[in-house]
């Protein structure tokens, strides 16, 4: 059978493929108490232990319970829309129209949404390196390519606006970023932010920010959305990461408005609606009782943060970018390994602590590199620090 060609220019997701082996591991009895074994701590993926809210949780059963499960429009259930633009209000004091916001199936539909509508063949798009591989591959889906530029912890391994305009060419048609990053939990510095945005609206480009992660963001001087920049910036989010709701795959997106009917109709030809169960749900992820609990959470992340990231400079890890959100933390492991995707198959056999390497992330470098998620519990994280105390030491190069 003869395979698009666009399939070439997607990668596996390194991510899961590791998953797999430790989810394997798990199994055998190296991770197995009844016969000496420890169990897997899972610091590579980047999913919040905490899960749903439960208000979230009822509000679902309920819709189940009263038949709320027909089709909703492609746009999203207008209640959904409008609690987002309030909660754009209330947390970041900005003023997005409702009719701007469309609901998707997951940001991943989200990018993949703007991505066909604005990419085509022979486009480039700027991104950064380390980043997201699967934004890379939703540009690559869309038949356009995505340019890397490098990036390092003296940036905050984020794109200045001098490699954009550098870097832009007959064929770029914008920028794909992201702030809060994943893999390395860095934002963007606003000023930064701001110079990148214009110099790609002189351009006549698109800049489109990846926000997944802006609700975790720890650092009032970066806790602020690329939308404040104009109505032409295009802004990716989810419920996945602050709200919890992973597996219920519901994200948004802010559009310029003369975007929104495009989008719509693509939008009703792929997916027809986003889960309507889902959209249900969420709107009382917006009730006072559950943002106290999502803010509580947020500290919690940021004291797991605040005790795993100088217990891993202390056990020899070089981490020289304090996340100011997210949950990751982006190691160098050079001290220990010149190969960050053997060293991390290491650790899961030795000490079965099941981290991701760099490759998924970028090409510059990506050997030295490392990302722990600190989704897990600070219990997990005490333990991965005790466990990685033993064994560290008969790796140091």
């Amino acid at each position: 059978m003869k395979l698009a060609s666009r399939l070439d220019e997607i990668e596996p997701f390194y991510v899961m493929e590791c998953a797999k082996a430790a989810n394997a591991l798990a199994a055998s009895p190296l991770c197995d108490p009844a016969q000496g074994g420890r169990p897997m701590i899972y610091l590579n993926i980047g999913e919040p232990d905490f899960g749903a809210a439960q208000a979230v949780q009822a509000a679902a059963a309920s819709c189940i319970a009263q038949g709320q499960t027909q089709y909703t429009s492609a746009l999203g259930l207008p209640a959904l829309r409008q609690a987002l633009s309030d909660w754009y209000a209330q947390r970041f004091g900005l003023q997005i129209a409702a009719e701007r916001i469309v609901i998707t199936a997951g940001a991943s539909a989200a990018l993949q949404l703007v991505c066909l509508a604005l990419f085509e063949r022979g486009d480039e798009v700027l991104m950064p390196d380390p980043c997201y591989p699967c934004n890379r591959h939703f540009v690559a889906a869309a038949d356009a390519r995505a340019v890397l530029l490098p990036t390092g912890p003296e940036q905050r391994f984020q794109p200045s606006c001098a490699q954009v305009r550098e870097a832009w060419g007959p064929h770029t048609r914008g920028v794909l970023l992201a702030s809060p990053s994943n893999p390395t939990g860095t934002s963007i510095e606003p000023t930064e932010m701001r110079a990148i945005v214009e110099a790609v609206r002189a351009k006549g480009g698109v800049t489109i920010v990846d926000e997944i992660y802006l609700g975790l963001s720890y650092d009032p001087h970066f806790e602020t959305s690329a939308l404040r920049l104009g109505e032409d910036v295009i802004s990716v989010n989810s419920f996945s990461k602050y709200f919890g709701m992973t597996g219920w795959r519901l994200g948004w997106v802010v559009l310029p408005t003369e975007m929104v009917a495009p989008i719509e109709k693509l939008a009703q030809n792929l997916f027809i609606c986003p889960s309507t169960i889902a959209q249900h749900a969420a709107l009382a992820a917006f009730e006072p009782a559950s943002m106290i609990e999502f803010e509580r959470r947020r500290a919690d992340f940021r004291a797991r943060r605040d005790y795993i990231v100088p217990a891993l400079q202390a056990l020899g890890f070089k981490v020289p970018v304090v996340p100011d959100g997210a949950f990751y933390v982006w190691m160098d492991c050079s001290a220990f390994s010149v190969d960050a995707w053997d060293f991390a198959f290491t650790l899961m056999h030795n000490a079965q602590i099941a981290l991701t390497p760099g490759r998924d992330f970028g090409r510059q470098g990506a050997e030295r590199w490392l990302r722990l998620s600190f989704a897990s519990s600070m219990a997990e994280l005490q333990e991965t620090v005790a466990r990685l105390a033993q064994v560290l030491p008969q790796y140091r190069q």
